[in-house]
């Protein structure tokens, strides 16, 4: 019986190759240059709302009870003890200062408590916040001055603060600014330390109260 054998009928053109290559091209081509056109637009929008140099924010005033209260309530909150420690203004501004840095730098010259909305569960801060710029490789800042309304939002690691509003005097937003700020949690890189993590992972419930936030290991209705 003689072998049966398929030969394609159509010629292959070139071109077929050269329509694929050049369209392959022009998508790359187009991702660069919308990847090159948003980061130029948002320079241009974080440069109409930043100053080129931070502010200093208020001193600190000592507290000298704070670190008793610390203590006795991550020794209570680690040995899975039912416990509280409520925190005014300037002692949260106090751990602010004097907290290590995880790994991310601290807050220390960026952000003051200046009050309390408990109808809304916010936290206002004064903000200095270093932003880069599309020549981030020269490693220069600009600064976005203000303030920053923060919530608690309470993880399986225990409480994170997110940005909830920015307002700048006398500036608008650039439109998804602060939906981009809202993506990073604040207290993320202490939930991972070695000594901060495992008190903030026995914290379930924090409060925002009108003269402070009131933390515990457990959750109160």
């Amino acid at each position: 019986m003689a072998k049966i054998e398929k030969t394609p009928q159509g010629g292959f053109h070139s071109g077929y190759g050269c329509i694929i290559i050049t369209a392959a091209f022009g998508v790359f081509a187009f991702i660069l240059w919308w990847g090159y056109h948003s980061l130029t637009t948002m320079d241009r929008e974080f440069a109409a709302i930043a100053q080129a140099q931070p502010v200093t924010l208020a001193e600190v005033p000592p507290q000298p009870d704070l670190d008793r209260k610390l203590a006795e309530f991550a020794a209570a909150a680690t040995a899975g003890q039912p416990a509280t420690l409520k925190l005014s203004a300037a002692e949260i501004n106090t751990l602010i200062v004097t907290a290590p840095d995880a790994g991310n730098g601290t807050y220390k010259d960026m952000l003051r408590v200046k009050s309390f909305d408990p109808a809304n569960q916010v936290i206002t801060t004064d903000c200095s916040l270093p932003m880069n710029t599309a020549k981030f490789w020269e490693d220069k800042k600009r600064y976005l001055v203000g303030e920053i309304d923060f919530h608690i939002e309470q993880t399986e690691a225990g409480p994170d603060a997110r940005v909830k509003m920015v307002r700048v005097p006398g500036k608008t937003l650039p439109e998804g600014m602060i939906s981009g700020m809202q993506n990073y949690g604040y207290l993320g890189p202490y939930q991972t330390h070695p000594t901060i993590g495992p008190v903030l992972k026995a914290m379930k419930q924090a409060k925002v109260e009108a003269d402070g936030v009131t933390l515990s290991t457990t959750a109160q209705p």
